[in-house]
């Protein structure tokens, strides 16, 4: 259909604007530990990150029927921007000197950062739930190359500012300089030109003829006129919270995987890998290559779905896959303690490549069979589920540190 192409590039560059921002912050992890060496900036800043996401993403998957996607997309990515450029504010006002004050305004700024996730990961899976699976695989792929770009870029400006004064700043700032206008283009792309591409506009439609009144706006910008649609009535807010209680019963096995996938995740990604791995042969580069291998193989295994055969679409090959991954806890813990540095790499690679492929999987199979307005709460109360995983994840992290005041 014409325009799928452009879509599926629209798609990964916004969703490649959806995590560069707060990626910068992890992957610039050793600068924030040379300025707050007793904070745990990894782990705090992804704990403070994440309540404020799964809060809103609550508030947002339960009256997404009634909220207008696009404004709440827009929305999403001027967060992103404005709190992307605020964190550049902030190290150039401080000098980057660290202390107290900064270290809660930057802890401030990571809230930021979830309350504008939540209002772009959910409004954007639900919305192109309604549409091809292609453009959520395309936006899945974008989310994971925002991990992967920040990552070799931060071994490229480590490697050109290593041995430069204040070269860690000035990498740091590189970086969010970039993310700022990455989620520049984020704002002109959604805002002027997804909505006018005809495959958007005739997926947008085909969801109003089914009743769903999200995309209401995304048409008036396209300039359709939705006069004559079928509308179906949404108005029972009774009727309303049984259908979305039947939609999850119905998809609990998928809702289920995702909140264990990135449970296991974030219990060791990243500051399992900042802070519990050790010291070895590439010194400071260690926890940047680490980090580098875990998004590289997200992204690639992102694209291992697109491959028809490769594709897990069983229900219960999906939650078996899942539930094995659990092995990956003491697997980490036993090669932190006892393993070379080899075999943690390798071991990292395959925490990010079982991650990208199963969300991939989950995210393109739980949608199908449902009509528009069925796909966008799903897709919705699918993320909100993934959001619950990262924030279980998040907490179960600190339990690393139980018994160990140095890494093992």
């Amino acid at each position: 259909m014409q325009g799928k192409h452009k879509a599926m590039a629209v798609c990964f560059i916004l969703g490649l604007g959806s995590l560069v921002s707060w990626n910068s912050m992890l992957t610039i992890g050793d600068y924030y530990y040379k300025l707050f060496p007793k904070y745990h900036p990894a782990r705090v800043l992804t704990l403070v990150y994440q309540p404020f996401a799964l809060g809103t993403m609550a508030i947002l998957a339960y009256n997404e029927s009634k909220i207008n996607t696009r404004m709440r997309n827009l929305a999403g990515y001027i967060i992103f921007f404005a709190s992307t450029f605020f964190v550049l504010v902030l190290d150039l006002a401080t000098s980057g000197k660290g202390g107290i004050g900064a270290y809660i305004g930057l802890c401030a700024l990571s809230a930021c950062f979830g309350l504008a996730d939540a209002h772009v990961q959910g409004g954007m899976v639900g919305d192109l739930s309604l549409m091809s699976p292609d453009f959520i695989q395309s936006f899945l792929a974008g989310l994971a190359a925002s991990g992967a770009l920040i990552s070799v870029l931060r071994m490229l400006t480590k490697l050109a500012f290593e041995n430069t004064h204040d070269g860690l700043r000035k990498g740091a700032i590189l970086f969010f300089v970039l993310s700022t206008f990455i989620e520049l283009l984020c704002i002109i792309l959604y805002a002027f030109y997804f909505p006018k591409l005809p495959i958007v506009n005739f997926y947008r439609s085909k969801a109003a003829s089914e009743g769903s009144k999200t995309v209401s706006a995304d048409l008036a910008a396209a300039g359709i006129n939705q006069a004559g649609t079928k509308q179906q009535e949404y108005d029972d807010g009774k009727q309303e919270r049984l259908k979305k209680k039947q939609l999850f019963l119905e998809n609990l096995d998928y809702a289920v995987d995702l909140f264990l996938i990135y449970v296991v995740t974030l219990s060791i990604f990243p500051g399992f890998l900042y802070e519990n791995t050790g010291s070895h042969q590439l010194g400071s580069w260690y926890p940047l290559v680490l980090i580098s291998m875990y998004n590289v193989l997200d992204l690639i295994s992102r694209y291992i779905p697109l491959v028809r055969w490769m594709k897990l679409e069983s229900r219960k090959g999906l939650v078996v896959a899942v539930v094995s991954r659990f092995l990956l806890i003491p697997a980490f813990y036993f090669t932190a303690k006892y393993g070379d540095q080899g075999w943690m790499i390798l071991l990292t690679g395959f925490l990010g490549l079982t991650n990208g492929y199963l969300t991939v999987c989950v995210l393109t199979v739980a949608p199908k069979g449902y009509k528009g307005p069925e796909q966008n709460a799903l897709g919705n109360l699918l993320v909100l589920c993934l959001l619950g995983g990262i924030f279980a994840g998040v907490a179960l992290d600190w339990l690393w540190l139980i018994g160990s005041s140095e890494p093992f």
